[in-house]
Formats: C-alpha cells, sequence, structure tokens
C-alpha cells in the first residue's frame, strides 16, 4: 500500500478507536538496585551497562491521565511484547499477568480503579536457568531464540499504549487472498457487537473502492468479496490492499492490509503466484545496536530493506525471532519475502511445547495476513528437540507440522531446518545447513554441494519415520563466512566501545571476542602484512564477498537447487559475518554483490585459478536463470586482459546451460593478477554480469635455483622435476625435507639452512621432528596426577609445533581463519594478496605451525592465520635460527601434484627455498 493509502486508513480507525502512547520515561528499578529512569520501548539490558547480563526481576512504574471524553468508552492497556513474565498493577492492585516475550496482550482496566491520575506498575521477571528459583518457567524451557547466544532481554521491549474504544468491535480479521482476485475473510466480533451490521470495503493502494461486502456481525462470521482485475503481490510488484472493517453506528472500524498472493512447493520448484521464484535470502537476527531487540524506528527498517534490496536479496528469514510488527508492514511494502521462525527452547518437555505452539498460535493471530510472510519453520537445527534420539521429539515435530499446515494452509511449513547431523521428517522444504570456507574448504564445499544438488538420503531421517515427497524444493538456508566490520564505525561518539565488545570470549575458542581488536592487530606487527588496519579490515570483507561469490556460483551451477540463505544479513555483536555491519553500514562489496546474488548468473568455472603465461586454460562458464528466461540470440561476451564471445542458446526458467571455453592465456614479463569481465546480452540490453580473476605466473627461471640436499627420493624427484640440482649434504646450499631428526638438528645447529616442507605427509611427534631428544627422556618418567608428563612439544629443536586444523578453530568454517601471505622478499612475486585467493585452492595447509611468538609476525613469518576478531595468529611459512645455522618451514602443499603442474605451488615452493637459501647463518 502506499503512505497515503495507509495514512488514510490510519485516520479512519482514530475516530472509532483512539490511542494514547505510554512510551518515554519510566522509573525502574531491578531487584534491590536504586530507581532510576529508563526508556520504554526497550529491554534494561539495552539502556544500563551494569545490567547488560542480568536476569530477574525488575519494576517498571509510570502515570497517565485520561483524556477527556475517553471515560465512556472501554479502556485497555496495550503492551507490545514483554520478556519474558510480567504482573501488571493498576493503582496498587493487579489487573493481570501475562507470559510470553514476544507477542502482544492487554488488560481492559476495571472502571472502578480508575481515578482522575493512574499509576500503572509492571512487576517483569526475565528467568534464569535456575530452575529452582523459576520453577514455572526456567529460561532452558521458554522460547528464547538467540537470546542464549547475544546476552539476556529482559522488560518493556515493544511500545505501550492506552487504548478507548466502544465494546462493539471487530476482535480478529483474517484473510486469504490468491490469484483469482477473491478475498476471504473470517471475522470475529465481540459478544456486545453480535446482530449489528458490518460493512466491508477492500481499497487499493490510492484509495479507491474495489469491491464491499455485508455481513452481521457474530462470534464466526465469514464473507468473500472479487476485486475485479486484482494486482498480485510480488517482489518486484509489491501490491497491496487493504480491508476495512465498519462496524454499524460508527461503534467500530479497523483496518487490515493485504495482498494477493500464493505460494507452493511443487515438483522441485518454489512456485510465487504459480510461477518458479529462485529464493535469495539472507539470515536476519533481527537485533539492532542500541535498542538490540527493539528497533530504532520505522525508517531505520525502511534503510534496512533498500540496502537488501540493493543487495539483491528478496527474501530475509528471520530467525527465532518474532519481530516487532512494523518489520512485516516494512517487509510488505518494500516486497520482501519473509520466512519466519519459531523462537526454540533449550529443553524440550511437554509445557515447553506448549510453549512454542502457543507462540505460534499467537504469531499467526498477530501476523497471518502480511502477503510478505511466506514461510514458517518449528525447529531450528533440532535446537531443544532431541530429534536423532527421540522418537517422540521426531513424531511431535511431523504432529506440529501437521498441525500447523492445517491453521495455515496458505503458507510453507519447514519442520526442522537441518544442518549435520540432523535431519527433516516431513516437509514443504528440504533445506540445509553447511559452511565451508574458500579456499580452505572448497573441495568440501563443492563435494556436498553436489551431493545435496544429487538429492542426498542424509537430508531425511534414516530410522523409518520420514515422510518424504521427494519433490521438496532444495534449499542451502544457511552457509555464510565471517568477514570483519570497521570498529571505528562502531564505536560511540565518545570514543567509547558498544558492551557487547567484551562478549564473545566464550565463543569458537575465545575467537570471538571484539575487544582489543586493534592492540592485537598491531602486537602481530601485521600492517607489515596489510599496510594498515584498514587495510586488514578492506581485505578480509573481500575475502567475505570471495567466499560468498564462490559458493554461490556452485549453487547455481546445480539447477534442482533452488535458493538459498546467505548468514547473514547484518553482523550481531560479536558474530561478524553480515552483509551489513549491526550499525548497517554496508561491507566493501555492497556495489557489486547483486552482480551474482541475482536471477540470471553467469557462472564462470576455471579448470584451475592459476595458469602459466601462453597456455591455454578451459573454462566451462555455466548460466543460470533462476526463474526468469533467456530469449534466442544472446551472446555472452568477456573483456578486459583477453576479450571474445560466444552465442548463448534459449533456455526456459530453472535451468543451467554450459559453455565450453578455450581462454589464451597472453604472454607477459613477471607474475600478475588476469581479470576478465563477462557479460551476457539480448536484443541490446544487458542480463547478467561477473567477473573472474586468474593468477599468472611467467615461465620460471631455472639457471640460478640454488643446490639441494634431499634424502627422501621422491622429494628429491620433485625438485629435480622443476629443475634443481640435487647435491650431496656437504655441497648443497639448502638441505629440503619433510621433518627432522637428531642428525638434522645437529647440522643446523652447525650451521645449516633448512627447508622444511611440514605438509603432515610424514608423522612426527606433533612438531617437526620424527624422533624424540635424548634430553627428555628422563623427563618423560614424571608422573603426576597418575598421568605421565608431557613436556611443551615447541621446546624440542626447532622450537616450533605441528597442529593440524581438524578439530581446532583453525580449521574455519563457521567463523573464518584470515590466511595470508606478506608480499615482501622471494613472496614479492606471488600475485594478488595478502589474503589467499582461489587461486590457493590445491595448496592450502592442512596443519599450522605455532612456536612463534607475536613480536615475529611481523618479520619471521612470511605466511600465516589469525581467527575470527584477530585471535590465535598461527604460522603457515615461519622461520627460526637454530644455533648457528637455521629453517625455513611451511605447511603449504606442495608437493600434492606432478612438479610445476601447479604454478602457485610452484612459486610457492621456489620462494621457500630461496628464503632458506638467504638465512643469515654464521658457518665460522
Amino acid at each position: 500500500m502506499s503512505r497515503t493509502g495507509l495514512a488514510r486508513a490510519e485516520e479512519s480507525n482514530e475516530a472509532s478507536r483512539r490511542s494514547l502512547s505510554l512510551d518515554g520515561v519510566w522509573r525502574f528499578r531491578h531487584e534491590d538496585g536504586p530507581w532510576r529512569d529508563a526508556h520504554v520501548p526497550g529491554p534494561w539490558q539495552a539502556e544500563f551497562s551494569d545490567l547488560v547480563d542480568t536476569s530477574g526481576h525488575a519494576v517498571y512504574q509510570r502515570s497517565f491521565t485520561v483524556p477527556d471524553g475517553w471515560a465512556s468508552q472501554e479502556l485497555a492497556l496495550k503492551f507490545g511484547a514483554v520478556s519474558y513474565f510480567c504482573e501488571v498493577l493498576l493503582n496498587g492492585e493487579s489487573i493481570g499477568t501475562h507470559e510470553g516475550a514476544y507477542l502482544p496482550f492487554e488488560f481492559v482496566l476495571p472502571t472502578n480503579l480508575l481515578k482522575a491520575q493512574n499509576q500503572i506498575e509492571v512487576r517483569v521477571t526475565m528467568p534464569s536457568a535456575d530452575h529452582r528459583a523459576y520453577p514455572d518457567f526456567p529460561f532452558s524451557e521458554v522460547p528464547h531464540g538467540k537470546i542464549s547466544w547475544y546476552g539476556r532481554i529482559g522488560g518493556l521491549w515493544q511500545s505501550v499504549s492506552l487504548e478507548a474504544r466502544d465494546s462493539r468491535r471487530a476482535e480478529d480479521v483474517v484473510i486469504t487472498a490468491g490469484l483469482d482476485g477473491k478475498v476471504n475473510v473470517d471475522l470475529a466480533f465481540t459478544a456486545a457487537a453480535n446482530g449489528l451490521g458490518a460493512e466491508l470495503s477492500v481499497l487499493d493502494a490510492d484509495g479507491a473502492l474495489v469491491a464491499s461486502a455485508s455481513v452481521t456481525a457474530a462470534a464466526k462470521v465469514s464473507a468473500s468479496l472479487v476485486v475485479a482485475g486484482a494486482k498480485l503481490w510480488s517482489p518486484d510488484s509489491p501490491n497491496l490492499y487493504s480491508l476495512v472493517v465498519d462496524l454499524a453506528d460508527g461503534a467500530d472500524r479497523v483496518t487490515h492490509t493485504f495482498g494477493f498472493r500464493t505460494i507452493e512447493a511443487k515438483g522441485g520448484q518454489l512456485l510465487l503466484n504459480g510461477e518458479p521464484i529462485y529464493m535469495r535470502g539472507a539470515l536476519d537476527q533481527d537485533y539492532y545496536p542500541d535498542g538490540i531487540y527493539t528497533p530504532p524506528s520505522l525508517e531505520f527498517l525502511e534503510d534496512q530493506a533498500r540496502k537488501a534490496k540493493h543487495l539483491g536479496l528478496n527474501l530475509l528469514r528471520c530467525h527465532i525471532k518474532v519481530p516487532d510488527p512494523r518489520y512485516y508492514e516494512v517487509a510488505d511494502r518494500f516486497g520482501l519475502l519473509v520466512w519466519t521462525e519459531i523462537p526454540n527452547v533449550a529443553n524440550f518437555t511437554t509445557k515447553s511445547a506448549q510453549r512454542m505452539r502457543d507462540t505460534m498460535t499467537g504469531i499467526l493471530k498477530r501476523d497471518r495476513n502480511h502477503p510478505s510472510i511466506i514461510a514458517w519453520t518449528i525447529i531450528n537445527e533440532d535446537w531443544g528437540t532431541r530429534m536423532l534420539e527421540n522418537a517422540e521429539h521426531r513424531q511431535w515435530v511431523k504432529d506440529t507440522y501437521d498441525w500447523l499446515k492445517a491453521k495455515d494452509p496458505t503458507r510453507l511449513v519447514v519442520d526442522n531446518s537441518a544442518c549435520f547431523p540432523n535431519f527433516h521428517v516431513k516437509t514443504d522444504l528440504n533445506d540445509y545447513h553447511y559452511y565451508r570456507s574458500v579456499p580452505e574448504r572448497r573441495q568440501e564445499w563443492d563435494d556436498i554441494t553436489a551431493q545435496f544438488a544429487a538429492g542426498a538420503d542424509w537430508t531425511f531421517s534414516s530410522l523409518g519415520d520420514a515422510e518424504r515427497r521427494g519433490d521438496e524444493p532444495l534449499i542451502v538456508s544457511e552457509f555464510g563466512v565471517w568477514g570483519l566490520p570497521d570498529p571505528a564505525k562502531l564505536r560511540r561518539a565518545d570514543g567509547s566501545e558498544p558492551d557487547w565488545f567484551e562478549t564473545g570470549a566464550l565463543w569458537g575458542d575465545g575467537v570471538a571476542l571484539p575487544h582489543g581488536i586493534e592492540e592485537r592487530f598491531a602486537a602481530l606487527d601485521l600492517h607489515h602484512t596489510f599496510g594498515s588496519f584498514n587495510g586488514f579490515i578492506e581485505a578480509v570483507q573481500w575475502y567475505q564477498f570471495m567466499n560468498l561469490r564462490y559458493e554461490i556460483e556452485t549453487m547455481r551451477q546445480h539447477a534442482s537447487i533452488m535458493g538459498y540463505v546467505i548468514t547473514e544479513l547484518t553482523d550481531v555483536h560479536w558474530e561478524a559475518n553480515g552483509l551489513l555491519d549491526i550499525e548497517r553500514n554496508p561491507r566493501v562489496f555492497h556495489d557489486v554483490f547483486a552482480q551474482i546474488n541475482t536471477d540470471i548468473v553467469i557462472v564462470p568455472r576455471p579448470a584451475r585459478y592459476s595458469a602459466y603465461a601462453g597456455t591455454t586454460l578451459p573454462i566451462e562458464v555455466s548460466i543460470a536463470t533462476g526463474g526468469l528466461t533467456i530469449p534466442a540470440g544472446a551472446k555472452l561476451s568477456w573483456s578486459g586482459d583477453v576479450s571474445g564471445s560466444a552465442d548463448i542458446a534459449a533456455q526456459g526458467k530453472v535451468s543451467t546451460a554450459i559453455t565450453a571455453l578455450k581462454l589464451a592465456v597472453p604472454q607477459g614479463s613477471g607474475n600478475r593478477v588476469l581479470h576478465l569481465d563477462f557479460v551476457l546480452t539480448a536484443n541490446g540490453s544487458e542480463l547478467a554480469r561477473n567477473s573472474l580473476d586468474i593468477s599468472v605466473y611467467a615461465a620460471r627461471e631455472t639457471s640460478a635455483l640454488p643446490t639441494l640436499a634431499v634424502a627422501d627420493s621422491k622429494l628429491a624427484a620433485y625438485a629435480t622435476g622443476l629443475g634443481y640440482r640435487v647435491v650431496p649434504a656437504a655441497e648443497a646450499e639448502v638441505h629440503l625435507v619433510h621433518a627432522v631428526d637428531g642428525d638434522d638438528v645437529e647440522a643446523i645447529k652447525a650451521g645449516a639452512r633448512y627447508a622444511i616442507l611440514a605438509d603432515g605427509t610424514v608423522a612426527t611427534n606433533k612438531n617437526l621432528r620424527t624422533d624424540m631428544p635424548d634430553g627428555e627422556l628422563p623427563h618423560r618418567s614424571i608422573i603426576a596426577d597418575g598421568k605421565q608428563f608431557r613436556p611443551s612439544l615447541d621446546q624440542h629443536l626447532p622450537g616450533i609445533s605441528l597442529v593440524e586444523r581438524d578439530g581446532t578453530i583453525w580449521r574455519g568454517d563457521w567463523i573464518a581463519g584470515f590466511s595470508w601471505i606478506r608480499r615482501d622478499g622471494p613472496f614479492a612475486n606471488i600475485p594478488g594478496g595478502p589474503i589467499f585467493d582461489l587461486s590457493f585452492s590445491d595448496v592450502v595447509p592442512h596443519h599450522l605451525l605455532t612456536g612463534f611468538r607475536p613480536w615475529e609476525f611481523g618479520s619471521n613469518v612470511h605466511a600465516g592465520i589469525v581467527v575470527g576478531w584477530v585471535h590465535k595468529a598461527a604460522a603457515i611459512i615461519g622461520e627460526k635460527r637454530v644455533g648457528r645455522g637455521g629453517v625455513v618451514a611451511t605447511t603449504f602443499r606442495l608437493v600434492r601434484e606432478a612438479p610445476g603442474a601447479d604454478p602457485v605451488a610452484a612459486a610457492l615452493f621456489d620462494a621457500v627455498v630461496q628464503t632458506a637459501r638467504e638465512l643469515q647463518v654464521d658457518r665460522d
């Protein structure tokens, strides 16, 4: 509906229902603390730094005067939402209680309690997990969603108002409007209204009457209206109408906004208004920079919606949260689909299960007329339930699916939005969550996506109770990777940090703590690698874009996948994987993201993301239509360092076509990044655009390579294949090994230079040694607390430990590890950087090196990694002085392929050996 139409509706409502806002300053007291001023709406944790992480009891108080002319009407005190339990008192007398954190409730004010000046007191309880202190509703057994992640929410977090109205009124209006222009209306009126006539009017966006009907008020009554030439609601055309219900004698008037829209999951496709649509979604936790749960304003929500649309999104998955009702009003107007979820519990009990169903009932009552909402989720990732081990939980989920489909057959229902190792039992969407970083886990991403696209068995229960139709649309409903926001844009005007900067320390092995990020960056001397802290932030945001683009491209190669949901729209406190930060500042890729987050997508997939100059590189180009079509006469063109074009055949909706190209990589001096821009055009219009970067390496110069001593025959053959000369140890400039033993250490101590390819192919003692130093043996006999004492591994020369990334926070899936290589010295000619790009896919290490001190990361560590908010620094290439000699060790996997097959592996091999050759040693 247009803003003009909405204004008319609001004005008409005022004639029958008058409202006085009670938002503003209330007196507030938490437990036995001092009385102070609190602002409503807003959770107390958002306003008071000393109460950020508190549960417990609180009291809100304020006074009001009944406006003139209202005393003859029924007065109701209305609350948008209060977390979690509350008792409300009027002038010292209790008028009711309410349980539940997310939904509206009201109390009719007894006339005998009203005075000239009235006092409201709201006693709020936000429970903790202590079931002894809160036996009726311990935190783990109430719907709470991400409150368990980002901190507690208590108090009056939505608006409070006083409403004057007639006791004869409409209480419930349910609207169903499909493709045929028919508007089915189910109404409920108060008992006092029974028998009164009511007029129903449908208005278009300009306020013009387009349909009408009459009914007689009753407890339940239905009507149908037909709008000729009804305009459908969709993301591209969010056409809205309003239904006005006028009760006779001017007793009551209410207005509800709606749209003509259908959504189906059928034949493996998502059908919006009967036509295929590709879901391009983002997870939205619906958290805000200052109010936490409470949005700052309608304008803030509108700005967020504009940015979401600019990013190419057509859906928000409002994640295990019931938002402020303005959220849906904005989505309706701006054309954003919404997928809403019941907030989860932590412990599944009879009471908690009923609370979740009650919450869903309340969601339907408040929100079901919004055309933007197309799907509901019952459970997210098996949180609260235990579907793997409990058949009763699986049955409850199936029963709740059936219950909800019966309650609302106009929308899709997801039973359990699944991730490894849980699954679906009965659902409209076969959705799944998985996270992998690229290039670090590129092959895993490709493999899992291919399995999912082929209809993998692991998405549904294997325990004999799944009800799988087989045509549920496939949706990758969570994926993504961290970037980092610019902390300077998140601090207050006085330079102080938001309270959440001090949170996150208990997540991800400590890597999610924001506080002190600049200090950690400085302590690691990372300015030598990134130029500045700002340069680092920009680099990790482009890393996030590279991941999202590759992952979206991979999904778009599979026509069976009907959409995805990116984690996530905005950062939430310490969780830094948003397309926007929590203040809604954009990432560096904001203006180019829609090129790949759109319906028609060009997917250029080279055989390798690196090549030698003067060679031919095969590139497979897929074009995915995503619900649109490609007409005859379309042309794919590419330009940049190489140009060309190819004719593209016409394509139908939801299809993927492949074109094979042979790219002649141009000659040139030096190594560089080759850039290609791809454009798809038809009938003079641009249909799609994308780009591709290839790291190009000039032919290797082998005439001045160092001489090597190599005892391992396979390693010797590899080095020889690269043009190195293998000589006796006494004549070699550099010794090349996978690991060292005592004899090697003695040689290093005497002045030898060693290059150690510590890629995990040789078993060691979790360091770089295959043996145990004799000097340690006596300490191995020490027994403490019944266990054999184990000294620190980095005490064994050369003083470097080898850590496998699997099973540690260094694996880098959900919370990213930012791997970098400093482009100086022998590494200066590695194209790109500093962060690893896709050309590193085949050499990324599965192990890391520890034992380096922070002050070594700007010099002795040539390549390394930091995780999350610059924690857990480790090395990938590092050098150490040992006695009179020294070592250069790397965990890059450089010898997996034939010598020179991977240009990146060859270049890194050369640089590592050259760095070893340049070590300052003392042989005198």
